[in-house]
């Protein structure tokens, strides 16, 4: 699944999970770090670590994400052992080197703090190109709503976080997604809530995706 080339103005389904199925977040502040890294990591000239880009933040007033982006993020989903992305490539091998950073920048995090060392993802990152547009409809959907596929009987854990909330309200703060290609296709937020929740419920009794969810350890 993963021997696709990236091609740019596609879409592709991205996903990985903690080695051995590890959890890869252990509290609200690594949540947060994850989601700061997908920010900053997304630009064509490398910033080398967030540290370094700290450092030379504070004595500029350049953006922290200033330029060209690699990758357009669509619709995101994060879990305390996995994560779903889906992705528009938007630059030369842009998936590949935005995925490179987030997982080595986020493995040098999560190590240092937790004083361990090794693999933190399940090897390399999958990848799927989404080739149709309904499987990009029912995608957005299953990552959107992902940590209510998760609580199913069991309670849901709140060190989670999709994109959701982008969603639903068009004047979220600092949006990560561009959410046009969904959005464009209903007439409003809430049509699409409720094709999202229609779908959701017959991607589990169905088991579209079946394949990405026992890969993802759902």
């Amino acid at each position: 699944m993963r021997d696709i080339p990236f091609v740019e103005k596609e879409y592709y389904h991205i996903y990985n999970r903690g080695v051995d199925g590890r959890k890869i977040l252990l509290e609200h502040k690594d949540l947060e770090r994850f989601i700061k890294s997908m920010r900053e990591f997304n630009t064509i000239k490398p910033i080398g670590s967030i540290y370094e880009n700290r450092e030379r933040k504070r004595g500029s007033r350049a953006s922290t994400t200033e330029g060209k982006p690699l990758v357009k993020f669509t619709v995101y989903g994060i879990n305390p052992n996995h994560f779903h992305f889906m992705l528009e490539q938007v630059s030369e091998k842009g998936i590949e080197k935005f995925m490179h950073r987030l997982g080595t920048g986020f493995s040098k995090y999560f190590n240092a703090k937790y004083k361990r060392s090794g693999s933190l993802f399940q090897g390399k990152f999958k990848a799927k190109l989404i080739d149709t547009n309904e499987y990009l409809l029912h995608l957005s959907a299953y990552i959107n709503l992902n940590h209510l596929a998760h609580s199913r009987g069991s309670r849901a854990s709140t060190i989670c976080q999709t994109s959701w909330e982008e969603y639903m309200n068009k004047n979220f703060p600092e949006p990560i997604c561009a959410k046009e290609r969904i959005l464009e296709q209903f007439k409003n937020r809430a049509e699409y809530k409720k094709f999202a929740e229609e779908s959701l419920r017959g991607i589990i009794e169905r088991k579209i995706l079946l394949e990405e969810l026992e890969e993802t350890g759902i």
